[in-house]
Parts: C-alpha cells; sequence; structure tokens
C-alpha cells in the first residue's frame, strides 16, 4: 500500500466515492453530490492549511483522508477535524487505520495539537477504527441531523496529538 499526498490526478476517484456516501448513506450528511470541479476548488483550498492524503493499492485508488479546521476563530487553528473514506471493495483492509495514521502524523509534524472525528451514529465501524487509534468519545449529540425522512445524532471523539 502507498499512501500519498492527494493529486489531481485523483479528484475524480475521491470526489465519486464521496458522491456515494452523499447518496446513499448517512456517513456523509451534505444532500448534494459535488462535481469534481467542485471537489476539486474545495481540495485546493483545503489542502492550503490542512494535509489531504490517498491510499494506493498496485496502483488503485484505495480510499483517502483529509484533515479540516475544526472550527473557524483563531483560538481553534491548533485542532483539526479528520474524515476518512476507503472504497467501498476495499473494506477491512487496513487502509482507513493505515490513512488515518499516517494522517495523524503528518498532523503532529505540523504542529497540530488536537484531532477531532465526527462521527454519524450509528457506526460501529468507525468507532472501532477511532478507538483503535487512540481517539476517546468526548460527546454525543442526538438528532441533530436530519436525512433521508430521519433524525440522526453525531458523536465526537478526541486524540491528542
Amino acid at each position: 500500500m502507498l499512501i500519498r499526498d492527494l493529486e489531481p490526478r485523483d479528484v475524480a476517484a475521491a470526489n465519486a466515492l464521496t458522491n456515494h456516501f452523499i447518496a446513499n448513506t448517512t456517513i456523509h450528511w451534505g444532500y448534494t453530490t459535488a462535481s469534481d470541479d467542485d471537489f476539486r476548488e474545495y481540495w485546493l483550498k483545503g489542502r492550503k492549511t490542512h494535509p489531504w492524503l490517498i491510499a494506493e493499492i498496485d496502483g488503485r485508488f484505495a480510499g483517502y483522508t483529509k484533515a479540516s479546521p475544526w472550527r473557524d476563530r483563531d483560538a481553534y487553528r491548533f485542532t483539526a477535524e479528520t474524515t476518512v473514506y476507503v472504497a467501498l471493495d476495499m473494506n477491512r483492509r487496513g487502509i482507513g487505520r493505515a490513512l488515518m495514521l499516517a494522517l495523524l502524523d503528518r498532523l503532529r509534524d505540523m504542529n497540530f495539537h488536537q484531532a477531532i472525528a465526527g462521527i454519524a451514529l450509528p457506526n460501529d465501524p468507525s468507532i472501532a477504527l477511532h478507538e483503535s487509534l487512540g481517539f476517546e468519545k468526548v460527546g454525543i449529540f442526538p438528532e441533530v441531523g436530519r436525512k433521508f425522512d430521519q433524525w440522526w445524532g453525531v458523536g465526537f471523539w478526541q486524540r491528542k496529538l
């Protein structure tokens, strides 16, 4: 497995994966899928301050992870929110774990102090992944998002870098 920075050639695959989670799951709380151009713009803006990484297996896109600002105010600048998506046919191969470990290392090298993961609930696999990486549950907000005509909660897990 190769983990590297996301590059322009990865935009279509990363966007297609994200769009799947938007359209078909409660893992991503967006309602509207993005064009590759929209995704590219979002990535170009985000990568200026936060890392975006992908995993490849035998030259094939296997998933990606990214960090983004936790909150907008200046005092939060040393805390990052993390996201990880694994290609649908690549689950249970350690890709999510490898991506997250690489992301956490990169964030530490960039002098971030805390990593936060927001997990749409229920999502036992994501909770297990994050807890295995040292994230601790810090709170749950029940019924704060509505998707597919149902209310969903979100939990937050935190890890000191």
